[in-house]
């Protein structure tokens, strides 16, 4: 007994410094955001207009793959019921113009059921973006067990047909349960990314996750937040070393959160109100370049469901409001902002309480005139 307790004391010594050795290497200098400059006409388009035959189509992400996307969302009876599966429209260059294929799923509950090794029961998909550390590739939140507050977060790797492997990230010592996923990663100059995630079981908080080589957690960094469930971190690097992440209040307080990192993400500041209105929502963002954000969010007080596109050009303190989505008061929300290499902006969001997917495309040319 008393070998084998030396023996896992020698263990545990061993994984520690394997750890701190990994820490010590680790680059926390955020990848500058690159800003393509053209000279472009002003360009705001309603690129897609979807609404779901019956049920919910929910959650959009964007993947990119160069100038051609598509947009995932999950779509079934219901949110978190066992019909959920996710979907997709492909969206292909051509010329000036786009060829958009018919929605369709995407990744199944059973499809991704079967990818995992050994097989395991999916009962419903929720959130899903891209994994932009390797091709052709999906975080999807996953229940096997109980709703949201059980789920997990999967690697899936996609294939032909759809999806080919998954696994469970490790992100807790519950099983890994009980974390999600809503904002795109976050990319670090040495070409290593990190996922912003949430734990949504009892007292709610976010956390960013840095990523090795091969897809697994080396270190998590939590975003301290004191009587606040403050969740879907959306983080924008403004430069090597600082980013701000903007978080939605689970509870409500109506009111928008922020935490802010000035070594790469290595230590945030503890999460505090804004002055912004908010209607427990997740928020949109991207880098205008420099000190200047791009954000849609749900930040009317009288209109709380209605997504509005505000600018910052002081980091996140102060905003100025430029467009106004769904004046019909239809229920926006959820979006979702990717750049495209050529510098065009994508933007996409649930629309008539959570019934379908809109999507816009527009430019820095456009936001400018604003």
């Amino acid at each position: 007994m008393q070998f084998l307790i030396l023996a896992l004391a020698l263990i545990s010594i061993g994984l520690s410094a394997v750890a701190i050795l990994r820490h010590e290497t680790l680059n926390w200098q955020f990848a500058v955001p690159d800003i393509p400059v053209t000279d472009a006409a002003p360009l705001f388009e309603l690129l897609f207009d979807y609404t779901a035959e019956t049920g919910q189509a929910h959650a959009p992400g964007i993947v990119s793959a160069g100038e051609d996307f598509s947009l995932v969302w999950f779509e079934g009876s219901q949110e978190a019921q066992a019909d959920v599966d996710i979907h997709a429209a492909h969206f292909t260059r051509r010329g000036d113009g786009w060829d958009i294929s018919d929605p369709a799923p995407y990744a199944t509950r059973h499809g991704l059921g079967s990818a995992f090794d050994p097989p395991q029961l999916v009962v419903t998909l929720g959130n899903t973006i891209q994994n932009e550390a390797a091709p052709k590739a999906l975080y999807a939140t996953v229940v096997s067990i109980g709703g949201w507050a059980m789920a997990s977060v999967a690697d899936v790797r996609m294939g032909r047909d759809g999806p080919a492997s998954a696994r469970k990230l490790n992100l807790s010592p519950l099983l890994g349960r009980s974390h999600l996923v809503k904002s795109p990663m976050v990319e670090y100059a040495d070409g290593s990314h990190a996922l912003p995630v949430y734990f949504e079981m009892g007292s709610a908080y976010s956390l960013l996750a840095r990523l090795d080589e091969q897809g697994r957690v080396t270190e998590t960094r939590r975003m301290p937040a004191t009587n606040v469930k403050a969740i879907q971190p959306m983080i924008v690097p403004l430069d090597e070393n600082r980013a701000v992440a903007f978080l939605r209040d689970f509870d409500p307080s109506w009111k928008l959160w922020i935490s802010r990192t000035g070594n790469g993400g290595r230590d945030w500041s503890e999460v505090e109100p804004t002055d912004i209105p908010n209607s427990s929502a997740p928020v949109a963002a991207l880098s205008l370049g420099g000190d200047r954000i791009l954000a849609v969010m749900n930040d009317d007080a009288e209109r709380r469901h209605e997504l509005r596109m505000s600018v910052s050009e002081d980091g996140g303190a102060s905003w100025r409001m430029i467009h106004r989505f769904e004046d019909d008061a239809g229920d926006a929300r959820y979006p979702m902002l990717r750049r495209l290499p050529s510098g065009g902006i994508l933007l996409t969001y649930s629309h008539s309480t959570k019934r379908g997917i809109r999507a816009y495309v527009l430019n820095d040319a456009w936001v400018a005139t604003q």
